[in-house]
């Protein structure tokens, strides 16, 4: 049997860490087991579904390097696979011909009940303090009560009919289920009164026709699969093996939403997260790969991945440990691999100093960055870390206000003598040669000769010139920074420690 596997998003919102995680075991499930790996979008909400939603999805799948085998037209480009169309709102005549069998069968029948009725049922049962369950007020109409029902006006939904009994399958990751059918709530809405399908019919109708060997799902879902197996029967469909996936909890361990936590992928590739990150912190989120090992990239998962090695307990997000992994890959890319993933990030970052009323030096290249990676690469958490590291480089701003010049240990009156020492030291090292190497000796030298703590005298030099108490290595900033701009901007701190000190 050839593995056919999918990811079917709702294009209602951007593409989520649950939904990515998801695609992200399919795909890896499909690809391990030499199968087939399927997108297709379930548009039906027509009211919430928007093309901005779609296209975040597919831009956040592209990203994380997850290509599908069979899938939708994109960008102008045809549709792949032999089961197109791959949208829900395109395949509306096979969900039709569906329901006309179920109809024909007498396995479904139209349902006239007004929401006012369902209403009154449901607060009949509340009050009875038993659970919310359809009455079955329409199971058994004869034809002459549908038609008096459609001369009032009413539009009939189209119910299933939940027969009585227990479900019962083997989860790939839970094992044995046993689901008694009196739990699911009476006869099940398949198509609204205005003809639009529900999810339930339309997933197994569309799972049915793609042939859809697993179905690899958030545990939300598990409450659902009695209902689609007993679909997938009535519909005389294989039943495909089901794998709940544990769900993704917040630090509290309550469920991840986006009221407590960044829960939309779009918002980690602003950030500067790296997709090898994503995709290995995400494999990870759930799945053991039975080693101590942390570091996976996509081939290596595909090629180690396991459904039944995959947790049934919830796995808890944590940022702190994406930050690592990411930083750990930041590590790993090549030097001009990184400096072209940067460049984006740091234009971002001047332009936005440019419109707060800084005077822009120059617009870097990507070859202008690619020095500095050597510099930065250690330090990156993110990509988006950049600006704040090497921003100064092309930003002239003011000097910094002369209270952030004095560390800790100093007054502004040291401070300030330090610094005019530190700059007189730099020229005339600069005179000679302008090295990190050769600038280190002469200020620990200046520092030891003064008594200072070399640290003291090194943070008034970094926040002079850089406006800021972190950096890369303070003298590669330096020769970064260029002899001339370095001198200016002391000159300009001295200056400003100065007028804190008129009479010095």
């Amino acid at each position: 049997m050839t593995v056919r596997c999918r990811i079917a998003p709702s294009p209602t919102g951007p593409l989520h860490i649950g939904t990515a995680r998801t695609a992200l075991y399919n795909f890896l499930f499909a690809r391990h087991e030499a199968g087939t790996f399927i997108l297709r979008l379930e548009d039906t909400d027509v009211a919430r579904s928007t093309v901005a939603y779609e296209r975040d999805i597919l831009e956040g799948l592209h990203w994380l390097g997850l290509r599908w085998d069979e899938g939708p037209e994109v960008a102008g480009e045809p549709a792949r696979g032999p089961h197109a169309p791959y949208r829900q709102m395109e395949r509306l005549p096979l969900y039709r011909q569906a329901v006309d069998r179920l109809l024909a069968e007498d396995v479904a029948y139209p349902c006239y009940c007004t929401r006012d009725e369902l209403e009154a049922d449901r607060l009949a049962q509340e009050a009875a303090h038993r659970a919310p369950r359809y009455v079955g007020r329409c199971a058994h109409l004869s034809a002459e009560q549908r038609r008096a029902l459609e001369a009032e006006g009413r539009r009939p939904a189209i119910r299933f009919r939940i027969r009585p009994g227990t479900v019962v399958f083997d989860d790939i990751i839970r094992g044995h289920v046993e689901i008694d059918t009196d739990a699911l709530g009476g006869d099940l809405v398949i198509v609204r009164s205005d003809g639009t399908p529900l999810y339930h019919f339309t997933v197994v109708v569309d799972d049915a026709e793609m042939a859809i060997t697993h179905v690899v799902r958030g545990e939300d879902h598990l409450s659902n699969t009695p209902k689609h197996i007993l679909l997938f029967q009535a519909l005389g469909a294989d039943v495909p093996r089901f794998a709940h996936l544990p769900l993704i909890l917040n630090p509290d361990r309550t469920k991840m939403s986006k009221r407590k936590s960044q829960t939309a992928i779009a918002d980690y590739v602003a950030q500067g997260f790296v997709p090898e990150a994503m995709v290995n912190f995400l494999a990870l989120l759930g799945w053991a790969s039975g080693t101590d090992e942390e570091i996976f990239s996509l081939d290596e998962l595909v090629e180690r991945f396991d459904l039944s090695r995959v947790h049934s307990g919830g796995a808890v997000f944590d940022r702190e440990r994406l930050e690592w992994l990411n930083g750990q890959w930041i590590r790993r890319l090549a030097p001009g691999d990184l400096a072209e993933r940067l460049a984006p990030f740091l234009a971002d970052h001047l332009a936005a100093r440019e419109a707060a009323g800084a005077r822009l030096v120059r617009r870097p290249s990507t070859e202008e960055i690619l020095p500095l990676v050597p510099l930065v690469q250690e330090r990156l958490p993110v990509l988006g870390a950049i600006g704040d590291l090497v921003g100064f480089l092309f930003v002239d701003e003011p000097p910094p206000d002369a209270a952030l010049l004095v560390p800790k240990r100093w007054d502004a009156e040291i401070t300030l003598r330090g610094l005019e020492a530190a700059r007189a030291t730099i020229d005339a090292q600069g005179r000679v040669s302008y090295e990190a190497d050769e600038l280190e000796h002469p200020l620990r030298a200046l520092a030891a000769g003064n008594g200072w703590k070399p640290g003291d005298l090194f943070m008034a030099i970094r926040v002079a010139v850089t406006g800021r108490p972190v950096s890369p290595p303070l003298f590669d900033t330096l020769v970064a920074l260029g002899r001339r701009r370095t001198l200016e901007r002391l000159d300009a701190a001295i200056a400003s420690l100065r007028e804190r000190l008129p009479t010095a």
